[in-house]
């Protein structure tokens, strides 16, 4: 069985040759041809890895050149809600997972509201990025998030990555800012993968969505990706929020001045800190 450290290395050499070969294509073709093919080469087929016990393991989102059809893929928007809705409550778990990054408690686990909303604000030198949460599809997810933010574990904490094609996100919440960090607790994949009958073919999950960052089924914990446009990856990412007009308005800004270097996956140039996230 492949180590965590093995697969790290396995998605950052995919990935290295993903960035290669757009290069070699927006170095050749006009840049309108470059956007075209980038939207049909897309079938996501990594993770996003997170090891908190290890602090030399990054978190990394990848996409496999799987097709080079002129056609692009017909992908379905991912649904935003249930297809049968939950109860009231639920019961959720957040076992032990490495070390925490920054001190934190765990959240509640027994009669955890699943209905209704919450807003968690974060506050950044670029701008306001509101979040909508809802409980109605992941109930466990918000509860974690809206408690980390209710005790100031995503405080002056940066985003520390943008990917600027393919797939278009700004991720945050760790508080190391390597790609490494955690709360120290892990949580349940919730929807869309608990509802997913296929959990290899992609589906959008379009401009203003909001999922989190795991390194497979249940290893959830504080980091969260925005996607700021349409992104096609597999449902295997607990989605559980909306970013407000607003915060996409935040978001394209950020994302114009796009990643160091002026690739299409990085830190972003401008550093993206958020200076406090409260809950509404």
């Amino acid at each position: 069985m492949s180590t965590n450290k093995e697969r790290r290395q396995q998605a950052l050499s995919q990935l290295e040759k993903e960035i290669k070969s757009r290069d070699r294509k927006e170095k050749t073709k006009p840049l309108t041809v470059v956007f075209a093919s980038l939207a049909v080469i897309l079938v996501v087929v990594g993770g996003i890895w997170y090891a908190a016990t290890r602090s030399t393991e990054d978190e990394v989102i990848t996409a496999d050149e799987t097709s080079t059809t002129a056609e692009t893929p017909d992908y379905q928007p991912l649904a935003l809600t249930r297809t049968t809705a939950l109860g009231d409550s639920v019961t959720c778990e957040y076992p032990d997972a490495g070390e925490a990054s920054k001190d934190v408690s765990k959240p509640a686990t027994e009669n955890v509201p699943a209905t209704g909303t919450v807003t968690v604000n974060l506050t950044t030198a670029q701008g306001n990025i509101g979040m909508e949460l809802d409980r109605s599809v992941s109930p466990c997810t918000v509860n974690a998030v809206e408690h980390m933010a209710s005790e100031g574990y995503y405080n002056d904490t940066v985003c520390h990555r943008i990917t600027t094609s393919g797939i278009y996100v700004l991720q945050c919440g760790d508080p190391s800012g390597t790609g490494a960090g955690g709360p120290g607790f892990s949580f349940a994949n919730e929807y869309p993968t608990d509802e997913a009958t296929d959990l290899t073919t992609p589906v959008i999950y379009e401009r203003g969505t909001i999922a989190m960052a795991n390194a497979g089924a249940d290893t959830n914990g504080s980091q969260f990706f925005l996607n700021y446009e349409d992104s096609p990856l597999a449902p295997n990412y607990t989605y559980f929020g909306q970013i407000t007009e607003e915060g996409l308005a935040t978001l394209d800004a950020i994302a114009e001045v796009g990643a160091e270097g002026g690739t299409g996956d990085g830190a972003p140039a401008q550093e993206v800190r958020i200076e406090s996230a409260t809950v509404a």
